[in-house]
């Protein structure tokens, strides 16, 4: 739907150097559009968010990416945000309950932002330098937070950004919320071709008067050289094929990403808010895990 940009290149791990439970679940897998084989997946990285009230992400897990998002001239992580993020624990710290609070207020700080004085801050982490999720599974269960102006998101770029720019990189929506709409998440692929508006979008909605934002719920995809897939709840809403990709440009399925959870604020998404009653606002991941497939 649009670029996001993120700070520096570093250069990743790949999941071989990363411990594992070696959990094993069995999904049907992305490829699949006539038959339902059996597919297992093996945990082999997460973080649970275990910890006491008000610590900080784990660092050797987590990086923490800060400010309004001005590089090379583009301001508001490439789409007119208005949130300045930070590491503070007011807007990034485990809740002591197994989860991780991602927290965007009115902004209290003296600092300014590409149009002016700060309006809102919040936080966005990634696994950058720290975790290349190699094509496999990628989940997490999240409580999104609702309200006008508001952008939840469960998201992955391709390990070679910013080397290789965006969107060369890739870019995989796994869960994304207008906060206007609290009953619709999407999903969507960019890349070379088929970026911005990418026509690889879904949505997916439960029924009214239900939103997203009432309980927990599990955002998947399933990736690989032929194909992705996403889920909610374990119900996959969306498949887009390497075939239909090469339509419009190159693939960029093969090929190992990291991970980022944000909370932004206003924007091209879904507008600025038109009313600060709706913060603090808070998104509860309850947990992120990363399988590779077995068989």
């Amino acid at each position: 739907m649009r670029p996001r940009h993120a700070l520096a290149t570093l250069a990743l791990s790949t999941l071989a150097a990363c411990g594992g439970g070696g959990t094993a679940i069995t999904t049907t897998p992305p490829t699949d559009t006539t038959t339902v084989p059996t597919v297992t997946w093996n945990l082999v990285w997460s973080d649970e968010f275990d910890g006491a009230a008000g610590a900080s992400v784990d660092p050797a897990r987590w990086s923490f990416d800060l400010g309004d998002g001005c590089t090379a001239g583009n301001c508001g992580w490439g789409n007119n945000e208005k949130e300045y993020y930070t590491n503070a624990p007011e807007n990034a710290s485990l809740d002591g309950q197994g989860h991780l609070a991602i927290v965007a207020r009115p902004a209290v700080l003296n600092t300014t932002c590409y149009y002016g004085p700060c309006r809102y801050t919040s936080a966005k982490i990634s696994t950058r330098g720290k975790l290349a999720a190699a094509p496999g599974r990628v989940e997490a269960r999240i409580r999104i937070p609702r309200g006008q102006g508001l952008w939840p998101a469960f998201w992955m770029l391709g390990n070679d950004f910013p080397t290789v720019g965006w969107p060369a990189s890739g870019e995989l929506d796994i869960m994304e919320n207008r906060g206007s709409t609290p009953n619709i998440s999407s999903s969507a692929i960019h890349g070379p071709g088929y970026s911005g508006n990418t026509p690889f979008a879904h949505a997916n909605s439960i029924s009214p008067p239900a939103t997203l934002a009432d309980d927990y719920h599990v955002y998947a995809v399933q990736w690989d050289a032929v194909g992705a897939s996403f889920y909610v709840d374990g119900t996959m809403h969306y498949v887009v094929l390497r075939s239909d990709i090469q339509r419009y440009g190159s693939s960029i399925l093969d090929k190992p990403y990291y991970i980022i959870l944000n909370l932004a604020v206003g924007g091209n998404f879904d507008g600025d808010p038109a009313s600060d009653s709706i913060l603090p606002a808070t998104m509860l991941v309850d947990y992120v895990r990363v399988y590779t497939r077995s068989r």
